[in-house]
């Protein structure tokens, strides 16, 4: 009976390690696609665009290129910052524009349908930016971080920043809800905050880690129920979109938390700096990419286990983004039009699509 229950165990674990690769909820990467040569310095941020097949990605070569993702061409080098491009994201309302941000003090708005023109810098940084992120779908809010220490909310059509928010030291990474009522900054500080972007406050403070905190991300409602079970709470509400985060930090871990500051769980494994994460659309898995070269899946209904590492990309993988559900009216758990896309970048100036 105890070799019955040992077979049944292990045969679950083969199940789940073994997802369908035809099935949406259930896909993870495997072999690049494409692997995307243009670059003359280390990727420091990708985004995909929310409807299109394309992909920009920044560099510390100061530039930003646009990429067909589904063919691998080169279609646009964008030129205007004059230091480091540390990050880029897709957003906006009614017409999707880019926006970058620079090791220059400025965010600059890149309009697509305009052949790309810088039509609008933001200024006000005091020193790099490190991320942006637009807060969310059908909004013209961006929000940017900064090793002066802030975060700051702009409107991207006026150009105005509307609200800033000063953290406990330099932030290397910010990421909004999928509401945008929260965001999550983290930092040199060597933990991650929850902001409350309605009245300015701090929500919790998430601090455990032993170095600094490169990336930072908050859970879908598809992942509630692993997570909530993994942190022995009842389930939250899905209306809220702000009730668990993931951390990756210098110290090699990732780590989970609840929005009230206690982290759950850690999950070791990488060798090196973990510099970044996401959640699959479907919310069982969590990826991670870092320093020592790997992408590895963890998944978040057997405990955060660990299911796939994925090796080959020679350096050190900085960035990964997976690309935004394309349906329109979407439900809330972003289960529906998962579009079965992920992007890296590596510190050997390529981007490489996972497909």
């Amino acid at each position: 009976m105890d070799l019955e229950s040992q077979l049944s165990a292990l045969q679950t674990r083969l199940t789940h390690a073994n997802p369908d690769s035809k099935d949406p909820k259930t896909w993870l990467p495997g072999p690049a696609m494409h692997t995307l040569q243009s670059h003359r310095s280390a990727i420091t941020d990708i985004a995909l665009h929310p409807i299109h097949s394309t992909l920009a990605s920044s560099s510390d070569d100061s530039s930003i290129k646009i990429w067909d993702q589904e063919s691998g061409d080169l279609e646009k080098t964008l030129r205007g910052h004059i230091r480091s491009s540390n990050g880029v994201d897709f957003g906006g309302f009614p017409d999707t524009v880019l926006a970058s941000c620079s090791s220059d003090l400025t965010i600059k708005i890149w309009d697509p349908a305009n052949g790309y023109a810088n039509v609008r810098t933001l200024s006000g940084h005091e020193h790099s930016v490190t991320s942006v992120r637009f807060l969310k779908k059908g909004g013209n809010l961006l929000v940017s971080a900064s090793r002066d220490g802030s975060v700051r909310i702009w409107d991207v059509g006026s150009g105005f920043c509307v609200r800033v928010l000063y953290a406990r030291d330099w932030i290397y990474a910010v990421c909004p809800s999928g509401d945008g009522r929260w965001i999550v900054s983290g930092g040199r500080d060597r933990g991650a905050t929850i902001w409350d972007l309605g009245s300015g406050s701090v929500k919790a403070m998430l601090d455990g880690h032993e170095h600094y905190v490169e990336c930072c991300v908050f859970a879908p409602v598809a992942s509630y129920g692993a997570l909530a079970k993994m942190a022995g709470v009842k389930r939250p509400d899905s209306g809220s979109l702000g009730e668990f985060v993931a951390t990756g930090s210098r110290d090699k871990t990732v780590r989970l938390w609840d929005s009230r500051g206690v982290c759950f769980k850690r999950l070791d494994g990488h060798e090196n700096w973990v510099r970044g994460l996401v959640f699959h659309p479907a919310g069982r898995y969590l990826i991670s990419v870092g320093d020592d070269g790997t992408m590895r899946c963890w998944d978040l209904e057997q405990e955060g286990r660990l299911v796939k590492t994925l090796e080959g990309h020679g350096a050190f993988v900085t960035c990964i983004r997976w690309a935004p559900n394309m349906m329109e009216g979407e439900p809330m758990d972003g289960v529906k039009g998962i579009r079965c896309v992920v992007a890296t970048g590596c510190a050997d100036s390529r981007v490489r699509v996972f497909r």
